[in-house]
């Protein structure tokens, strides 16, 4: 890693790690040995089983939609393109920084960048579609969980429909209006970087119409020529979702909680959206606090901070450890391209 990658690491996990103490700071009371005592290891064991599934998934969907464009890629050569995206993504706002991890291991397994590029892109796309779908259904036929986080439930609704109709909207500009997109994202840019250098906000306007220039030619280019892709790329996209949101429940009943299987499902699926928006590198911080605020409603408070711990680890730090195991086998294969070529 470069040494900026690894500044932005500690900061991403120091304060991930402040605000886990802080938790348990505010949560640990005589109560929790007693709750630490039923501790269940096989469910806990289970959780973390059930994220490297849903890691499975999208390795399965960066395999099928890579196939339908031409490129037969190796299951396994896809999960380590995942895990290597997962070090990534957990030092950058919105895990964007996943995306161009994805696009080189593409690239190395003989796919051109434009078709790599239109492959993450479309992957992003997927992930908006299945959150949409999956936040209208908990709307929709969760009502009594979304009313049972009190007032916040009120405040995420809203949030959450903006979010969902807002990429939506984007996604329907984006591929019928892209000249209309880019003239928005002209003026936005404009505003916002008024202080910045002329040459400066040039080169940031011409990258974003290239960016929005690639999703076009990503959406064509399945809707066109894979069509399987999207669809298969569709059905994993929501095992991911479903898997990686149902892993809380299975940390619950390892430490003695009822699996709050509904309100879980609305919880995580606020969190994955919370998750997705540029605040913090990995989201640290965000998460912990979120999970805390929203958890505390359904359990003890004596070991809700438990289990804010134990939910990190599995989704954020094992992530981190996936990610640096597999950067080393692309950093020996790296050395061992170099030595063939010399």
């Amino acid at each position: 890693m470069e040494k900026s990658q690894v500044k932005w690491l500690y900061i991403s996990i120091g304060f991930s790690i402040l605000v886990l103490i802080i938790i348990l700071f505010l949560t640990i009371n005589e109560n929790t040995v007693r709750y630490l005592q039923q501790i269940n290891p096989l469910f806990l064991l289970l959780a973390f089983m059930t994220h490297i599934l849903t890691m499975c998934f999208w390795a399965m969907r960066v395999k099928k939609m890579s196939g339908s464009l031409g490129y037969p890629i190796g299951f396994f050569y896809s999960l380590n393109l995942v895990f290597a995206n997962l070090l990534a993504a957990a030092i950058t706002p919105a895990q964007a920084g996943g995306e161009p991890v994805r696009v080189h291991e593409l690239y190395r397994a003989n796919v051109p960048i434009g078709d790599a590029t239109a492959i993450v892109i479309m992957e992003r796309v997927l992930d908006g579609i299945a959150l949409a779908a999956l936040a209208a259904f908990a709307m929709i036929v969760l009502t009594d969980q979304w009313k049972s986080l009190g007032s916040i439930s009120e405040i995420m609704v809203y949030i959450t429909w903006i979010f969902v109709a807002g990429c939506l909207f984007l996604f329907y500009l984006a591929v019928k209006r892209p000249d209309t997109v880019k003239n928005i994202v002209n003026r936005v840019a404009r505003f916002f970087t008024r202080k910045w250098e002329s040459a400066r906000v040039e080169k940031f306007v011409m990258r974003a119409d290239k960016e929005i220039d690639n999703f076009n030619v990503a959406v064509i280019k399945f809707v066109k020529s894979a069509k399987g892709g999207l669809l298969w790329g569709m059905l994993f996209t929501l095992l991911y979702w479903v898997s990686e949101i149902i892993t809380a429940s299975f940390i619950l009943v390892g430490l003695g909680q009822p699996p709050l299987i509904l309100e879980s499902f609305v919880i995580q699926l606020i969190l994955a959206i919370l998750m997705m928006l540029p605040l913090t590198p990995g989201s640290s911080g965000i998460a912990e606090a979120g999970a805390y605020s929203m958890y505390a409603l359904f359990i003890p408070a004596s070991i809700v901070g438990i289990f804010v711990v134990i939910w990190r680890i599995v989704l954020y730090y094992f992530n981190i450890a996936l990610g640096i195991l597999s950067s080393i086998i692309i950093v020996r294969r790296e050395a061992h391209y170099k030595d063939k070529e010399t």
